[in-house]
């Protein structure tokens, strides 16, 4: 087994298959303590996941919990406790990672998928930190720059605005407007794409994917990511077809229009 590693490091057209079998879990966390890990230089632990198993109903599958502790090096009012909620049906899935020499390894097989969100009594103080970054977000810094070059060189025309510049030329085309269709939209950053989410909401509580994407001005497909983890879809009754927030976010929402 060692060497067909080797092998296949030397010539690059394999994949390293040693720790296929090793157990790993998949977790999707919250944007705000993803950038906290990226940042994160010190050598100690981030977090530690504390098990909790109820001694009197082993066999009881909702005895078993899991939570997820900060390291506690945190700054503003992000919440220190996590509650993992721990899914066994799902599509099987291997981790794969690749190194800067090009070799490819399989690390593990996804053996649990957890969804990370605040513990109930860190909500509190994950609904101000949502309340703040929304405010940071309506701060806008604009700036007046003279440019030098007054050829046009360096202006290019706006998406969706192809074809409405008249020719230079003596036989003038018609200009022929871009259907929206058309436009290739490029994504946000996804912090400040889900400020923008909590404005809109906070003017209308019900949206249809259609309207957001006219509103944002964002792939469908982006969007829906977004939509996944704030809302929730109304598939039946008079909100038919449209999304609301979640209740936890629904609330930071309302007390941010309360100030």
């Amino acid at each position: 087994m060692d060497e067909e590693q080797s092998n296949s490091s030397s010539n690059g057209s394999t994949m390293d298959t040693g720790k296929a079998d090793r157990s790993v879990w998949l977790m999707k966390c919250p944007l705000v303590v993803a950038k906290s890990w990226q940042s994160h230089t010190d050598p100690r632990p981030v977090s530690k996941v504390v098990v909790s198993l109820d001694p009197l109903r082993p066999e009881d599958p909702s005895s078993l919990q899991f939570t997820m502790e900060m390291a506690g090096n945190e700054t503003g009012n992000m919440p220190k406790s996590y509650s993992l909620n721990m899914f066994k049906d799902f599509v099987p899935m291997c981790v794969f990672s690749e190194a800067s020499q090009g070799r490819v390894a399989i690390e593990g097989k996804v053996e649990h998928k957890f969804d990370m969100k605040p513990h109930n009594t860190n909500m509190e103080e994950y609904r101000k930190m949502c309340r703040e970054r929304t405010n940071k977000s309506m701060i806008k810094n604009r700036q007046i720059q003279v440019i030098d070059n007054d050829r046009g060189v360096h202006m290019r025309p706006m998406p969706g605005m192809v074809g409405l510049i008249a020719s230079n030329s003596k036989d003038k085309k018609k200009a022929v407007p871009v259907k929206g269709s058309e436009v290739k939209r490029t994504r946000r950053d996804r912090g400040e794409l889900e400020d923008i989410m909590f404005k809109l909401f906070e003017r209308q509580p019900n949206w249809a994917l259609k309207q957001l994407v006219q509103e944002t001005d964002q792939p469908a497909q982006f969007l829906k990511e977004i939509l996944n983890e704030l809302c929730v879809y109304n598939k039946r009754g008079t909100n038919q077809g449209t999304y609301e927030l979640k209740p936890e976010y629904k609330k930071s929402v309302e007390d941010t229009g309360d100030e």
